[in-house]
């Protein structure tokens, strides 16, 4: 990766950029989860700006993958635009949303229309001041000594430099670092801890990143304490605090944009005491219309609530005690995917005391699922799981944090994809180096690592259970079927966009214009070399009738060979086909 001076922003530099901020909040992670006490501190402030970053910086690659016949690459447009959405789609916790508009507001000036191909440092001040001004209208309550008044010292100081994008962002850099600093006697819950705001210091190591992208210079590691420790303030002082928080005005920042974004409530969970149960997140499709009203509707639901995005897509993310209320809310306004819930639980930050330890678990299996149906059925099997989404893989900071969930002393890793194998590998890597003993089953497919997890028995040696579960993986050949989106040359011929295909251990073998039909000779293929096992994983797209109608032909033509058969929900392809 080139960290060479350059006196502007162009689509490398952009990538730069991102695998510098990348590294350096991986670098910063541990440190930025230890001082996370506002607004609630539940030490995941590292982690979720991490996993926002980590989202970002994949959406850039794959728009320089696309280019890569074409020496010249992407344009800055494509790379601010696949680093905003890949952010906004990725967006962990407050911290991350925020960031997420931050990234969403800097993309509005530099891939608005009539921006040149290149950034210069008049161009780059104002996209800063842009990202900081969005972010705060965004805010329905904003509370200095945050990230937003990092960001808004960040805009200031680069308007006040002249120069190239390096002197700019060098500026931005500094101003954000003294920003960063003074956070301790704006906010009284950081002088009481005697650290810095956790949102601010990731801000400040993103920042530095840009600072190394324009200039090829390093620059020096984020404060994460207090220095010297301001006077804590009274009892008093803290609880006029919080009122004025809770009274606060939105900010009336100069952004001339019409349209700055949502407004979201990420000063009103303030610290105290109690709190909803759940946290609840998802992405959803929607209009602006639909979002103003869910909005509203969530906002009386719970706190801590974040609704980002724009363009008809937009990250949702609230803390509410009836989380099946706040997701029947986003169904209401349009199509919520991606939901995640966690309970926060007895005892953690939420209600008000200490989280007592959990005792580590001495083993357990993370597995990656194309869909809703399969992650039940491998929870239902002691599995913790990790959604795959069609066309947005998981990243390795994903698979990290599920192993981290898991809890155990050694951990059995299937990614069930074969292209997810060097991301399965990377979160494999760091959580050895956290301790955790941890063995990758390259599955390729989730019917893999349905034979593996049957065949698991946590009583036995990690090894011993590591070689029979590798070994039943790699005795189950797999299938699936699927719709070819567009005409192109496969294996079996040449298919043509809608024509049904049918996929044995990643190759086209057949192609037909029926999903039954189709399936059946795949089925018959796969069989014809033995089989004992066969599992189905019907999709939410798939005929009705089409599980009965295989089983039904097993039990006709293949003696002495079981089927079973699960609902997947929406995985992406028709039908996974298993055989053992």
């Amino acid at each position: 990766m080139a960290q060479v001076p350059q006196t502007f922003l162009d689509g490398l530099a952009v990538r730069t950029w991102c695998g510098l901020a990348l590294r350096a909040l991986g670098r910063a992670r541990e440190e930025i989860d230890a001082i996370n006490v506002y607004p609630v501190a539940d030490g995941d402030t590292g982690t979720n700006l991490y996993l926002t970053l980590e989202s970002a910086a994949t959406a850039v690659e794959a728009v320089f993958a696309g280019y890569e016949t074409q020496p010249a690459g992407p344009a800055l447009a494509d790379a601010v635009r696949a680093m905003a959405h890949g952010a906004l789609i990725g967006a962990r916790g407050n911290s991350g949303t925020i960031l997420a508009q931050l990234l969403r507001g800097m993309a509005q000036v530099l891939a608005a229309d009539g921006a040149g191909p290149r950034c210069d440092g008049p161009a780059l001040r104002r996209a800063l001041r842009r990202a900081a001004d969005s972010a705060r209208q965004a805010v329905a309550h904003p509370v200095e000594g945050t990230v937003l008044t990092v960001a808004s010292a960040a805009a200031d100081a680069a308007e006040r430099a002249d120069g190239d994008c390096g002197t700019v962002a060098r500026a931005a850099h500094e101003g954000a670092r003294a920003a960063l600093a003074a956070t301790p006697a704006q906010l009284g819950v950081l002088a009481r801890a005697g650290v810095v705001d956790a949102g601010g210091s990731g801000l400040v190591a993103v920042l530095g990143a840009l600072v190394e992208a324009c200039t090829g210079e390093a620059v020096e590691a984020v404060p994460d304490r207090a220095d010297p420790a301001p006077k804590a303030p009274s009892e008093a002082e803290a609880e006029a605090e919080a009122e004025a928080g809770a009274r606060a005005e939105p900010g009336t920042g100069a952004d001339p944009d019409p349209d700055p974004g949502p407004a979201l409530d990420a000063g009103a969970c303030a610290a105290e005491d109690g709190g909803p149960a759940f946290e609840v997140i998802y992405l959803l499709e929607a209009d602006d219309a639909a979002v103003a009203r869910l909005r509203t509707r969530l906002d009386a639901l719970g706190d801590s609530l974040v609704v980002v995005g724009g363009d008809g897509l937009w990250n949702v993310h609230v803390h509410v005690d009836d989380a099946g209320a706040a997701v029947e809310a986003g169904v209401e306004a349009g199509r919520p995917y991606r939901i995640r819930i966690t309970h926060f639980g007895r005892g953690d930050v939420h209600t008000g005391g200490p989280r007592p330890p959990r005792e580590r678990a001495q083993r357990a299996v993370v597995a990656v699922v194309p869909g809703q149906g399969l992650a039940e059925l491998y929870a239902e099997a002691g599995a913790t799981t990790v959604l795959a989404r069609p066309g947005e893989p998981p990243a390795s900071g994903e698979l990290l944090a599920a192993v981290r969930r898991a809890h155990a002393r050694e951990v059995v890793l299937l990614p069930n994809d074969a292209e997810l194998r060097d991301t399965a590998a990377a979160a494999a890597e760091q959580a050895r180096a956290e301790g955790v003993r941890v063995a990758l089953i390259p599955t390729r497919s989730a019917v893999q690592g349905i034979a593996a997890l049957a065949v698991s028995e946590p009583g036995r040696r990690f090894d011993e259970d590591v070689v029979q579960m590798t070994s039943a993986a790699g005795a189950t050949r797999y299938a699936e079927v699927v719709v070819a989106e567009h005409r192109s040359w496969t294996t079996a011929g040449i298919c043509q966009a809608g024509d049904v295909l049918g996929l044995i251990d990643g190759d086209v073998a057949v192609i037909g214009s029926d999903v039954t039909a189709t399936a059946g000779t795949v089925l018959d293929r796969m069989l014809q070399a033995g089989g004992e096992l066969v599992t189905l994983v019907v999709g939410d797209e798939a005929p009705e009738a089409v599980a009965a109608r295989l089983e039904a032909r097993v039990r006709e033509s293949y003696l002495a060979v079981d089927t079973v058969a699960y609902r997947g929900g929406h995985q992406g392809a028709l039908l996974l086909i298993g055989v053992e």
